[in-house]
């Protein structure tokens, strides 16, 4: 049975023209690194409070100038405002962590020719652009346990208040990852990439942290006693209704950066039969 699909499926690309063209154009491989945010909880310092990050790609390159790719990654982001320099932050006291899980999927640009299975052409700058779909889920520490902020609604969102956004933040979203990177090749065949990504995000809530303040009473009567706690945590006391929570005039960012090993994974023509028996 598996000879025989397989016996089809290279029917159908020897028919196509593909077989060929895929066998010397695909190469896959695994990305490691790291992860960081930039938002309220974090304004402008990069590459701090960096958390591991990894996954894996699938490029198909279409010249020795262009590729399409295919990357799934997964990280961790948070923020803590007790660690910023910010005395205004300090004092607000909020915190968050959230796992990205990312599916990317667009377009690779070499500066220089470049072929990972020709050492004739072993190197090259190169910069990426691509749509991804992306899955967020903030967080925050009370007494030891974390607790989900969007059900909480820590702003009013979706929550009928005067004044506030009239539905939730998605957990669900699109960005567009933009990046630069340097690829080389070891030998044939197996080539490593280094590369730093940022992605422009369509939220400011991937910190759930954006708008003012609510009276607290307020947050309590419609939300309860565990979302007015996540809504102001800050340490000078004291009512803030109608204050600055965050700010609504940046989204949030977020960055993949590290190394990336990718190889060719078929030395022969993929439909040689002899490998399938």
């Amino acid at each position: 049975m598996r000879l025989l699909i397989a016996a089809i499926f290279c029917t159908i690309l020897s028919s196509t023209g593909f077989s060929q063209g895929f066998k010397t154009s695909a190469e896959m491989g695994f990305f490691g690194g790291g992860s960081y945010y930039i938002g309220d909880l974090n304004p402008s310092k990069h590459f701090v409070h960096s958390k591991v990050a990894y996954g894996g790609i699938f490029r198909y390159n279409l010249s020795t100038r262009h590729s399409l790719r295919f990357n799934v990654t997964y990280g961790n982001i948070y923020g803590e405002d007790s660690k910023s320099s910010d005395p205004y932050q300090v004092d607000r006291n909020l915190s968050f962590k959230t796992q990205v899980l990312e599916f990317a999927f667009g377009v690779e640009i070499d500066l220089f020719k470049y072929r990972i299975n020709d050492m004739k052409y072993p190197i090259s700058p190169y910069f990426f652009y691509q749509l991804a779909y992306t899955r967020i889920n903030p967080k925050a520490e009370l007494n030891g346990i974390d607790y989900a902020l969007q059900p909480l609604a820590t702003e009013g969102q979706g929550s009928g208040i005067p004044g506030t956004k009239d539905n939730r933040y998605k957990l669900n979203q699109f960005t567009v990852p933009l990046g630069i990177g340097l690829k080389f090749n070891l030998k044939r065949r197996v080539a490593i990439s280094i590369e730093y990504g940022i992605r422009k995000t369509f939220t400011d809530y991937i910190d759930d942290v954006s708008g003012n303040y609510l009276d607290a009473d307020l947050v309590t009567a419609t939300n309860g006693p565990l979302a007015a706690e996540f809504s102001d945590r800050s340490l000078s006391g004291g009512s803030k209704a109608g204050l600055n929570r965050g700010t609504s005039l940046n989204k949030d960012w977020y960055s993949f950066y590290g190394i990336m090993l990718t190889f060719k994974p078929f030395k022969k023509n993929v439909c040689d039969m002899r490998g399938w028996r």
